[in-house]
């Protein structure tokens, strides 16, 4: 197993949490969850140690995944024994892979009498599971009543687990992003040229990424009186079959694939966007791409969809789609760029809601409250539950 720790911090006194997730150089949102954790001043106060899991940034033949498999709960437990380990922090989602592959190691660290954290990072939901047979709404029920504490990311995830987890306290910490390399952005000034419309992540068919280029090759054959061009960053499956498609619209000229982006790319990524189109049907936790669009300073037409609701407001910061279809996403990026105003009003009020609410000092507040709570351990009875404190900048 790959094993990293967070910064030097003074070991006496920390106690040892083992992190276990991804790649920390995965593309993937649970990765950037786990960089801003151990890039914050939550390892000052607590030593987080690395414990890589699951497919993400590996390159492996099917007999050494298989290997791993089977032996990273050993090698799990291993750690839990030999390295005094306090609590561990799972990050999971809920879906047929991660869920199976993580309950696993949540019963490892229970019978090791370890604290443990459950963090859900999007998949289907608490009733949406027991919909479909009584024992898997049992047997998931009492899987939840293991952890010593569940970690939701959306208000619909808090209230849904909380009527299934029994006596497990529930704690809703949202995604964050860091607000630094957006600080110099201020609000879009829109003027009366070509409007960028932007899409960032990974390209799949659930993510809405075909319905948006369908989008601009109908507002293309339309003719509007704005010029418009599409910048898609991202890779995935449907890379080469989304190329063969921009160029059977005959629109390459108002298209740029940009592979993936980072660090100094991404800002410029985003500093050139004028529109976020985000059109998903995934099961999503809170896309970081959504929180990086308010910092960003940048209007979203979206879906409601995960935890995207909590961030976005109807009308304040982007529009969302009731339906989603090639002709809804046409007829929602019309309407916002025939209005230049109503931009620069939204675009003032995305990176006003991503200052309030999803910085980074108000996610390194929240788990410090959640593991000081589980290591004291002087909360009373168990069943307290906990959603998202105040509002931290």
């Amino acid at each position: 197993m790959a094993i990293g720790v967070g910064r030097p911090v003074q070991r006496a006194v920390c106690p040892k949490v083992l992190v276990l997730g991804p790649a920390r150089n995965a593309v993937s949102g649970v990765s950037e969850h786990l960089n801003q954790l151990f890039g914050s001043r939550l390892s000052e106060r607590i030593h987080l140690i690395h414990f890589q899991v699951g497919s993400e940034g590996r390159a492996e033949s099917r007999a050494r995944r298989l290997w791993r498999l089977l032996s990273s709960p050993l090698w799990l437990e291993w750690w839990l024994v030999c390295k005094h380990i306090a609590a561990v922090h799972i990050n999971t989602s809920i879906n047929h892979r991660a869920f199976w592959r993580d309950l696993g190691y949540l019963f490892v660290a229970k019978a090791l009498r370890k604290k443990v954290v459950y963090q859900v990072h999007g998949g289907v939901l608490p009733m949406e599971i027991g919909s479909r047979s009584a024992l898997l709404r049992y047997a998931f029920s009492a899987c939840l009543r293991l952890p010593d504490a569940i970690v939701v990311l959306t208000a619909e995830e808090e209230s849904q687990y909380r009527a299934t987890a029994g006596d497990t306290r529930v704690f809703r910490i949202p995604n964050a992003v860091d607000l630094v390399p957006y600080a110099d952005f201020g609000p879009r000034e829109y003027g009366q040229g070509t409007i960028r419309l932007a899409y960032i992540g990974r390209l799949a068919a659930d993510k809405g990424i075909y319905e948006t280029v369908e989008a601009l090759a109908i507002l293309v054959r339309r003719g509007t009186a704005v010029p418009l061009r599409l910048d898609i960053a991202g890779t995935g499956p449907e890379e080469s079959h989304l190329r063969e498609r921009v160029a059977e619209y005959g629109i390459g000229g108002y298209v740029r694939f940009l592979g993936a982006v980072f660090g100094e790319e991404k800002r410029r990524f985003w500093r050139e966007a004028d529109l976020f189109v985000f059109p998903t049907r995934h099961d999503e936790g809170l896309p970081y791409a959504v929180l990086e669009s308010l910092a960003a300073g940048i209007p979203l037409v979206t879906t409601r969809v995960g935890g995207i609701p909590d961030a976005v407001s109807e009308g304040i910061h982007g529009v969302f789609l009731d339906a989603v279809s090639p002709a809804s996403v046409a007829d929602a990026i019309a309407a916002l760029v025939a209005d230049r105003e109503r931009l620069r009003v939204m675009s003032a009020a995305c990176r006003r809601r991503a200052a309030e609410q999803y910085g980074i000092a108000r996610l390194e507040h929240q788990f410090t409250e959640l593991y000081t709570e589980i290591f004291i351990d002087t909360h009373g009875p168990r069943g307290r539950q906990r959603s998202a404190p105040a509002k931290h900048r």
